[in-house]
């Protein structure tokens, strides 16, 4: 009996430290309109699609059924910048040419293009960072992967694992004339060590262009919290990263379980007004992906 009264108080425990977590890192915030004079910029890791399987989590049916409310959240952030993570249609040893999340949110949305991406056997196209054509306007744009070998596309990780890397585009305000680049990242989440390399390969990419005074964003999935070594690597090359109130990351069901893992990283030359937005919701019914919209309105400078 005294051992079912142990754990009886430890799974009681358990539940009221999960329901606490949830609570803190909870709460749906409302999308206002940007404020005057700012560019809205967003981060969403829509997770892949694996097109051999039909049914099933993360399958092409799977994809049927969330593309509709994915189309939604994206609506939904008003953004004018926004940067994809895991935008891939996943096909193996099939090729690269498939890119159902792409296809679909630019046919959707004909006043956004998609820059950092290209022909998939020169530029990977599976991080692509949206803007609207009518804000914004596209310079160039690059690639580099977590590697020994950043150059090589498509290049394994430090340890040999799958692929990962950071594309990146330089844009220009036509509201204000204001030039910047967005890096887009997504760091490996079983690694840490390969999350660290990854960040002291951004800080190397993106020393030259903080040390000239441009206007830099670093955002996108780190898989690292507020304060962890990964995000303090990026920090000592001169990027601010504002805190986020709560979860980003939900687990494909809304649990809310530990701090922000997406992020909105700035120079010292950008300044965020007002506060990060986390859109904590279901869109048609459903959750689009396993993480949330993060998004912030920022004034760039001249």
């Amino acid at each position: 009996m005294k051992i079912l009264t142990v754990i009886l108080i430890g799974l009681s425990a358990t539940v009221l430290v999960a329901c606490t977590q949830m609570w803190r890192n909870g709460g749906t915030a409302q999308v206002a309109e940007a404020a005057p004079n700012t560019l809205r910029v967003g981060t969403l890791n829509v997770h892949y699609t694996i097109l051999s399987r039909d049914s099933g989590p993360w399958s092409v049916g799977d994809w049927n059924r969330r593309k509709g409310p994915l189309d939604m959240a994206f609506k939904a952030m008003q953004s004018d910048v926004v940067a994809f993570q895991e935008m891939e249609s996943f096909a193996f040893d099939a090729g690269r040419d498939t890119n159902l999340g792409l296809d679909w949110l630019i046919q959707q949305n004909p006043d956004f293009t998609a820059a950092a991406t290209g022909d998939p056997e020169v530029f990977p196209t599976t991080q692509p960072i949206f803007y609207r054509t009518n804000r914004v306007r596209l310079l160039d744009q690059g690639w580099f992967f977590f590697s020994d070998t950043p150059d090589v596309i498509y290049a394994r990780t430090y340890n040999g694992g799958w692929s990962a890397f950071a594309t990146w585009a330089q844009l220009e305000d036509r509201t204000t004339g204001a030039k910047f680049r967005v890096v887009n990242i997504h760091t490996d989440y079983a690694s840490k060590s390969n999350r660290l390399k990854s960040a002291e390969l951004v800080a190397q990419r993106i020393t030259p262009w903080v040390e000239a005074g441009e206007n830099v964003f670093v955002v996108g999935d780190f898989n690292a919290r507020r304060g962890d070594d990964t995000l303090a690597i990026v920090e000592r090359a001169g990027i601010t990263f504002p805190k986020i109130q709560g979860s980003t990351y939900h687990f494909n069901r809304g649990l809310n379980l530990f701090g922000a893992i997406d992020h909105l990283g700035h120079t010292p030359t950008i300044a965020l007004v007002g506060q990060p937005v986390v859109i904590r919701q279901k869109f048609g019914g459903e959750w689009p992906t396993d993480h949330y919209p993060v998004l912030g309105d920022f004034k760039v400078g001249p």
